[in-house]
């Protein structure tokens, strides 16, 4: 493959590909307007080196049929490629560039007319050099170890089969010129490749970044209840089993109140539901805003919620629900309702030596049961 078509053997830079499911429509023709884009590049590097090697011609360095034989020979490769990509055959492999068929191509090209042209072979041998580099971005490692086995069988038929000298002349203005573009372009390309690396190296991070927080918040909507925004059952759970490990380890007090809002069925009735999803999700809104930052608070189930309260003695937490059901009753809840009227009960229970959550969180819901049973709209300690 010529020297400006070098770049372009790294499809990774257009498009990572990922294992997934059928690509759809639209997946499928942005990966075939890509491909025709990276041949219309490779053909145009090949008529380049091709415009390089008539310099050579014309200086009479190599015969005038090497520049067209080998624009001829990379142009029918990107014509077979084209093929196959228009009908969907290269859409069968995982690798939907075939980066390295492309490069088993490119790397015999270079070789052979580095046999057929040695006077100006290292032309060629700069432009393997430069398709290798670009080619070892996308390969896995058993691709790498194959091709580089390929193209040192080449080599050595090359340099040990042939007695010509393998070199590019000075001898004249003209191949001083065409020298003097070869090399500029191979150290371009060697220039253009550190570039690319590092704006491929940036965008991978950036992708990375972003894969981080797509993945943070997939965890914290899996955490949370999707209707109030509080921890979800599940997650509730596991951070007050954290909570009683911490606390029996440090010996520190930790409390835990079961809230449950009172004759939320009635406001559901009277109201509707979407009504009383907006009491539950105030609700926990303006729990969230006079909590600390060290408490938990989720949602146990339906209009029952769980708030776990480190390092708070018994006497503690009941003074911090007694102030949050007065915050809940005295909230203006007439903006949902002229009528309405919203309140909470809840049982606190401080946990004990060597006690489970089990036994704790039963010890909280006869508290609060209790607290129902004598009259609602009040907070009761186990």
């Amino acid at each position: 493959m010529g020297i400006a078509a070098s770049p372009f053997l790294n499809p990774i830079a257009v498009e990572p590909e990922f294992v997934g499911p059928r690509p759809t429509a639209e997946v499928l023709s942005r990966r075939a307007k890509q491909r025709r884009q990276i041949q219309g590049m490779i053909a145009a590097s090949y008529l380049v080196d091709a415009l390089i090697l008539s310099i050579y011609a014309h200086a009479g360095t190599v015969p005038a049929i090497v520049g067209p034989a080998y624009a001829a020979c990379g142009l029918s490769t990107v014509a077979i490629y084209l093929m196959l990509s228009e009908t969907g055959f290269t859409e069968r492999f995982q690798d939907h560039y075939l980066v390295a068929p492309q490069l088993l191509v490119s790397v015999a090209i270079e070789l052979t007319f580095a046999y057929i042209a040695p006077e100006v072979g290292t032309m060629f041998l700069c432009t393997l050099f430069l398709v290798f580099n670009f080619g070892s971005l996308r390969f896995t490692p058993r691709q790498s170890v194959s091709v580089w086995i390929v193209m040192t069988i080449g080599m050595a038929g090359l340099f040990l089969l042939n007695d010509k000298p393998i070199g590019l002349p000075q001898g004249n203005s003209l191949e001083r010129v065409a020298t003097m573009l070869v090399f500029v372009l191979t150290i371009g390309r060697c220039t253009s490749l550190g570039i690319f690396s590092s704006s491929m190296r940036q965008s991978l991070y950036q992708r990375g970044l972003k894969l981080k927080e797509a993945y943070r918040r997939i965890e914290e909507l899996a955490e949370l209840d999707e209707l109030t925004g509080s921890y979800n059952r599940r997650c509730i759970m596991r951070m007050l089993e954290e909570e009683i490990a911490r606390s029996q380890r440090t010996e520190a007090p930790c409390a835990v109140a079961l809230i449950d809002l009172d004759w939320f069925k009635r406001i559901n009735d009277a109201h509707g539901h979407p009504i009383g999803d907006e009491v539950l999700r105030t609700f926990a809104i303006t729990v969230f805003a006079n909590i600390r930052n060290t408490d938990r608070f989720g949602r146990y189930g339906g209009e029952e919620f769980l708030l776990v309260l480190p390092d708070t003695s018994a006497d503690s937490a009941a003074d911090i629900l007694d102030r949050l059901r007065e915050i809940i009753a005295n909230l203006e809840w007439s903006a949902f309702s002229a009528d309405m009227r919203v309140t909470i009960s809840a049982g606190v229970a401080t946990l004990r030596p060597d006690e489970t959550s089990d036994t704790l969180l039963a010890r909280a819901d006869n508290a609060l049961y209790a607290a129902k049973a004598r009259g609602r709209n009040r907070i009761t300690t186990a």
